[in-house]
């Protein structure tokens, strides 16, 4: 490991040399690289292709994450968790772009920003739902108005600040509206199948609908749900946007798929975890961020900025996740801690602590089924510096985020996704 490790720092450096660190290193820049500009869905052999690039890029990204972290400061305090509030976002040695360009004056906050466009979001969607029965009691019990909205406010400011950058107008329009509802629709109904799968007794704080209506009504609940999202996308009349939510929800399939299985290689189990994060997670968010694009008539530049920024924030805003399973108490996050773990499930803290203890290459092979397995694989990760290097990790993916929405022109709702970069990393639920 170290041995591989050393050449591709090595190659990277050359790199470097022709071209600049970050863009000859193609640090974060999408596993698609412009693949769905183009409405038509792409051919086996391009979509071969395709893959096999983003699993290089994905290997590029973790070597060079790991060159830079083991020259920061951060690497010599292994009690740091990189996580300190505001500051955060500028204290590796890579400059951010957008230090010289932005100050704390001129941030805005996304919440604040979003919240005239989703105050009645919940009402709208419940509307769409509306059925008799049983399936309406589950429907408005998971949407009852007290989730973050996290994806529609990100898909409302995306849409402002790329129609403003079009025409000049931050008007949303009301097709991009319902991209919001379309986005909370097809998550939510991931996390009623996810909840089946893993068995689940919580989900944000509550009773999953599983344990109360039954596992059977849980999944035709679900369906229900990407069944009505699926119509309201179609009512677009679309078809880029509707070949862009295919892709996410293809996406969704195969990330689930994914995470059944494993790698027995190290540097395979890394790129097939990155890989697995970006399609259960930041896929749905890439793609939703260049549906708003699309529907403000963007050029095709705007679409892939709107896209890498979902992209980034997206993998970032789930490594935080994987990184609170091992950090937060169980009433912060609102479901038990170590819950992956249970699941046999081997996050980025698991996976960099490997590099300290490899006895943990047995454990994440097993799944952690064994008796003791959770609880040694937990004590192996506070001994090493897996979560500082997680964090890391997503501050690298919230960095890009920040560089690739810097690039459209100022308003209050870019400054609000850059802002949200920060959010995400130093969020404790």
């Amino acid at each position: 490991m170290a041995l591989l490790l050393s050449r591709c720092c090595a190659w990277n450096r050359r790199s470097r040399l022709a071209s600049g660190a970050l863009s000859a290193c193609g640090l974060l820049n999408g596993c698609r690289d412009r693949e769905m500009l183009a409405a038509g869905r792409p051919s086996a052999r391009e979509a071969g292709a395709t893959g096999a690039r983003h699993r290089h890029a994905l290997v590029k990204e973790l070597y060079l994450h790991r060159r830079i972290y083991l020259n920061t400061t951060a690497y010599m305090k292994p009690d740091s968790l990189w996580r300190t509030p505001s500051r955060l976002m500028y204290t590796t040695r890579i400059k951010c772009c957008c230090n010289q360009v932005h100050s704390d004056k001129q941030y805005k906050n996304p919440y604040m920003l979003a919240q005239d466009d989703l105050k009645n979001l919940y009402d709208e969607i419940r509307r769409l739902l509306t059925v008799s029965s049983d399936l309406k009691d589950i429907c408005d019990y998971y949407f009852d108005g007290k989730g973050k909205a996290f994806r529609p406010m990100i898909v409302i400011l995306m849409g402002k600040a790329c129609n403003l950058h079009h025409s000049k107008n931050r008007k949303l329009l009301k097709s991009q509206h319902s991209i919001g509802m379309i986005v909370e629709m097809i998550h939510t109904a991931s996390l009623v199948h996810d909840d089946v799968i893993d068995g689940s007794d919580t989900r944000r704080g509550k009773i999953t609908v599983n344990k109360i209506w039954g596992e059977r009504k849980a999944i035709l609940a679900g369906d229900f749900v990407l069944s009505t999202a699926s119509v309201a996308l179609a009512r677009l009349g679309n078809n880029a946007v509707v070949s862009v939510f295919t892709q996410a929800i293809e996406d969704l399939v195969r990330g689930e798929f994914m995470q059944l299985g494993s790698k027995e290689n190290e540097n395979e189990r890394f790129v097939h975890y990155l890989e697995k994060t970006f399609k259960k997670t930041a896929s749905l968010i890439a793609n939703s961020c260049k549906a708003v694009s699309i529907l403000g008539n963007c050029d095709p530049d705007v679409q892939e900025i709107a896209y890498q920024y979902g992209r980034n924030i997206g993998i970032a805003f789930q490594l935080i996740d994987d990184v609170l399973d091992f950090t937060s108490c169980a009433n912060q996050l609102g479901k038990p801690t170590a819950t992956d773990l249970k699941l046999g499930l081997a996050t980025g803290p698991v996976l960099f602590a490997c590099q300290q203890f490899p006895e943990l290459h047995a454990l994440i092979m097993r799944r952690f089924s064994v008796d003791g397995d959770v609880d040694q694989a937990w004590q192996y990760v506070q001994q090493s510096d897996g979560v500082q290097q997680t964090c890391y990790l997503a501050h690298q993916y919230c960095q890009e985020a920040i560089r690739q929405i810097s690039k459209l022109h100022c308003s209050p709702e870019r400054d609000a996704l850059i802002q949200l970069a920060e959010i995400v990393l130093t969020r404790n639920k």
